[in-house]
C-alpha cells in the first residue's frame, strides 16, 4: 500500500483508481487531478482517463470494466463500472513458497484444555444440541434451567448453551443439505471448546440421534448424553430431566482446567462482514498478516465464503501446494456458477447494497480484498462445509458468503477461534469458539466501541503497519484463548447465531 496524499490511498502502481481517504468535494486538487464530482470516503477515484469497456484495476487486478466513458477525478462506482468474467491464470503452485517456521522453542503458548483425543480448546462449554427444530424450545429450556448463581460456581465451564436450528426433517438422507447438518451436529459435539455435550430431538424425525452417535463414533457416558422428547413422555419431562442430566455434567467438565498448550492447536476462522472499501486494504491485510504468524508457530488458518473469493481464486491456486487441492477448489467455483444460476441468481449479487453503500462496486473487487485474510502462506487443503480439517497450515473451507452459516461451518470444522473483520459495523458473535472483531476504519471504531475489539483503521489515520496491526490482532488471539473475553463475548452473544448451512429441498 502507498499512501500518496493525505487524500487518498494507490494500492499499486498499475491501478488507474485510488481509494479516497475523506470526503472528496468537486474542485479539489489531487496531486494535478482535479475532482469532478463528490467522492465518499472509502470509494474510488480515477486517476485517468479510462474508456467505455476498458479495465478498471485496484490491488493490480481488474476489478471490473467501464459502463461509460470516465474522466480523470471521476467517483468511480456503480453508475459507471460494471462486473464481467475475467480471464484468471491459474498457475497452479507458483506461489507455494515454503513456511518460515518459528523454532519450537521460541513459538507462542496459550492457556487451554487439553482434549483426551489430542485437540486444545480456547473455552469449556456444555452444549445442549438439538437433531430437529421440534426439540428446539426443550433445548434452550435446558440452557436456561441451569442459572448464573449454579453456574458461577463451576469455575472451569464457560456456559452452557443450547444450538437449535430450523431444519432436521422433511429432508433426504442422501442429500448434500442433510450431509451439511450431521457434519455440523457431530462437529459442534468434537469442537473442542466442548466439554460435554447433550442431544436432544423429538423422537420421528429424519435426522435420528442414534444414527448420528453410530456414524459419527461418538459413545454415550458422562459427556455425552442423548433424550427423545417423545420417549421421554413430553416436553415438561424431557426438560426437567435434561437439566439433571446438565447438572450430572457440570462437575465432571468443571475438573478440566486451563495448562500450557501450544499456538500450533488453534485452529482460526478467518471472517468478514459488512465489508467497506477499507476493508481489504487494512483489516483483512492486518488479519492474513496475523495468519502468517499462526502457521508459522503450527497453527491453522482457515478461511471461507466461496462466493466472496469469486474472482480471486487464481490468487489461491497459485499457492495450492498440491494440484488436488487447486482443482477441488475450482470444481467447487463452477458448483457455485451452476447453484446461483439454477436459482435465479448471479454471483455479482454479492456485494451487499451495505458493501456499495461503504465503496465496493464489484464481487471482483470485494474479493480481492477479501482473499487477503487467508495471508500469504501455501494452500493445503479445500474442505466441504463442516468437514472435519486435518491439515495444518492455510486451508479453505466451502461455505456461503452469509457470515452466521459460513462461521457456523468453521466451528464445525474444528474452529476454536474466530476473528471477524467489519467496515460498517456488526454485532456478530459466536459460541462454543469466541469471536473477535476487527474494525477497517477509525471511524467505526470510535462508534461502536463496545463491538470491535481492534482498530485497523489505524493503518491509514495514524500511518501504522499492517504488520504491527497484524501482530496487534495475533497477540489479541492469544490472549482470547487463554480466557480473556472478546467484546462480543462480554455481551453475551452466540446463542442464536448457530445456523447451519441448509440446501435442497424441503419436502
Amino acid at each position: 500500500m502507498q499512501i500518496s496524499s493525505p487524500s487518498f490511498v494507490r494500492l499499486n502502481q498499475a491501478d488507474n483508481v485510488v481509494i479516497a481517504t475523506q470526503a472528496l468535494a468537486p474542485g479539489m486538487d489531487l496531486d494535478g487531478i482535479a475532482v469532478q464530482n463528490p467522492v465518499p470516503s472509502g470509494h474510488k477515484l480515477a486517476t485517468c482517463a479510462i474508456s467505455k469497456g476498458d479495465a478498471v484495476r485496484k490491488y493490480g487486478q481488474v476489478i471490473g470494466f467501464a459502463s461509460a466513458d470516465i474522466a480523470p477525478g471521476s467517483h468511480v462506482h456503480s453508475h459507471n463500472l460494471e462486473f464481467s468474467a475475467v480471464d484468471l491464470d491459474y498457475r497452479i503452485g507458483v506461489d507455494a513458497n515454503p513456511v518460515d517456521y518459528m523454532p519450537e522453542d521460541q513459538r507462542a503458548t496459550f492457556q487451554g484444555y487439553h482434549r483426551a483425543n489430542g485437540k486444545v480448546g480456547t473455552r469449556n462449554f456444555i452444549a445442549v444440541l438439538t437433531s430437529v427444530n421440534c426439540s428446539a424450545t426443550a433445548a434452550h429450556m435446558i440452557a436456561q434451567g441451569i442459572s448464573d448463581a449454579e453456574l458461577a460456581k463451576f469455575e472451569n465451564v464457560d456456559g452452557v448453551a443450547a444450538f437449535s436450528h430450523g431444519t432436521g426433517c422433511g429432508m433426504a438422507t442422501n442429500s448434500e443439505g442433510f450431509g451439511n447438518l450431521q457434519r455440523v451436529l457431530w462437529g459442534y459435539a468434537r469442537n473442542p471448546n466442548v466439554g460435554g455435550v447433550l442431544f436432544v430431538g423429538l423422537g420421528c424425525e429424519v435426522n435420528q440421534i442414534d444414527f448420528l452417535l453410530e456414524a459419527y463414533g461418538l459413545k454415550q457416558g458422562p459427556r455425552v448424553r442423548s433424550m427423545n422428547i417423545q420417549t421421554m413422555g413430553g416436553l415438561r419431562q424431557t426438560v426437567e430431566a435434561g437439566i439433571a442430566q446438565v447438572r450430572e455434567m457440570l462437575p465432571v467438565v468443571n475438573a478440566d482446567q486451563r495448562t500450557p498448550a501450544p499456538a500450533s492447536e488453534l485452529t482460526l476462522a478467518l471472517q468478514c462482514g459488512g465489508s467497506d472499501g477499507w476493508s481489504g486494504v487494512t483489516a483483512n491485510p492486518a488479519l492474513g498478516y496475523a495468519s502468517d504468524l499462526l502457521v508459522r508457530q503450527g497453527g491453522t488458518a482457515v478461511l471461507a465464503e466461496t462466493p466472496e473469493i469469486y474472482g480471486a481464486q487464481h490468487l489461491l491456486t497459485c499457492r495450492a501446494s498440491d494440484e488436488k487441492t487447486a482443482q477441488d477448489l475450482l470444481d467447487r467455483i463452477s458448483w457455485w456458477e451452476h447453484y446461483t444460476k439454477i436459482n435465479d441468481g448471479s454471483m455479482d449479487n454479492n456485494p451487499s447494497p451495505g458493501n456499495k453503500r461503504g465503496g465496493l462496486t464489484t464481487i471482483l473487487e470485494k474479493s480481492l480484498g477479501a482473499v487477503a485474510k487467508g495471508g500469504t502462506t501455501p494452500f493445503n487443503g479445500f474442505y466441504k462445509y463442516g468437514e472435519v480439517i486435518d491439515r495444518k497450515g492455510f486451508v479453505f473451507m466451502d461455505s456461503p458468503g452469509y457470515d452466521p452459516a459460513s462461521i457456523t461451518g468453521e466451528i464445525a470444522s474444528g474452529c476454536n477461534i474466530v476473528v471477524f473483520t467489519t467496515g460498517l459495523g456488526s454485532v456478530f458473535g459466536s459460541k462454543p469458539a469466541p469471536t473477535v472483531k476487527v474494525g477497517s476504519n477509525s471511524a467505526l471504531f470510535v462508534r461502536m466501541p463496545e463491538d470491535i475489539d481492534i482498530n485497523a483503521g489505524s493503518i491509514v489515520s495514524d500511518n501504522r503497519t499492517v504488520e504491527a496491526v497484524g501482530r496487534e490482532i495475533f497477540d489479541y488471539i492469544l490472549e482470547v484463548a487463554s480466557g480473556k473475553q472478546s467484546k462480543s463475548e462480554s455481551q453475551g452473544l452466540g446463542d442464536f447465531e448457530f445456523v447451519p448451512w441448509q440446501i435442497g429441498a424441503v419436502m
